[in-house]
């Protein structure tokens, strides 16, 4: 009889082995990521070998190429996980905001402050050469969109605020803008305040607060809708 495993199932049980396998598997892939994602940004993508990161994450060079594929495969989905994990920290950083211009500044600095973004943009030129890594870009791309309205439509709701357009094309437009801006910086040699501060600059006014006798919620303001024009505006 198998010995008995800390759950009460048989080691030899066939779907435990699976799930050991399962589990084995995404730690490795996330192992393989982590170092994938720290040689990128330091050697670039010419720069780093498929053996460096195997041995960087104490791996071997065939379980890139079992999990991966192809080096550039590897490089794109490390760059859009990447990105994926700072929007989601740029949204809790938002989180503390009180008004438009502490929500925006907060996006800003949250942006600008790593290379992600950067590195989320060798991967768009990449998929260029390589359209069957596009799928992964574009999912990554609408889920920074669809996310981001969320969060953005949250704090609306929390707050009052009046927002200038729709969830959904406030959070297309920012990362537009942000992607832009922080190429732009890096390619230019700019710190990191420099580009926050062009940011702030070219996204302008996202929202403007509500007097706390309006009971609007969510309210979009129209072309007929003039009155927000003496409310707080947003950096």
């Amino acid at each position: 009889m198998g010995s008995e495993t800390a759950s009460g199932m048989s080691a030899s049980d066939p779907k435990h082995a699976v799930r050991a396998t399962r589990s084995a598997g995404r730690k490795m892939r996330s192992l393989l990521l982590d170092a994938a994602s720290r040689l990128f940004k330091e050697r670039g993508l010419s720069g780093t070998s498929i053996s460096d990161i195997a041995a960087a994450a104490d791996a071997f060079p065939s379980q890139i190429t079992y999990y991966f594929r192809t080096k550039e495969a590897l490089f794109v989905e490390a760059a859009s996980r990447d990105m994926l994990y700072l929007a989601r920290a740029t949204e809790q950083a938002a989180l503390k905001a009180h008004t438009p211009r502490e929500y925006t500044r907060a996006l800003a600095e949250a942006v600008t402050a790593t290379d992600t973004v950067a590195f989320f943009a060798e991967a768009l030129t990449l998929t260029r050469r390589r359209q069957d890594l596009a799928p992964l870009v574009e999912r990554t791309i609408e889920r920074l969109h669809s996310e981001g309205a969320r969060a953005y439509a949250g704090q609306v709701e929390r707050h009052g605020w009046r927002s200038l357009r729709a969830p959904e094309e406030s959070s297309r437009r920012f990362w537009a803008i942000a992607i832009g801006v922080i190429v732009e910086g890096f390619a230019m040699g700019r710190a990191a305040e420099e580009m926050c501060r062009e940011l702030l600059r070219a996204l302008g006014e996202q929202a403007t607060t509500t007097p706390a006798n309006d009971g609007a919620r969510l309210r979009l303001v129209g072309d007929r809708d003039t009155s927000s024009s003496t409310d707080e505006e947003t950096g």
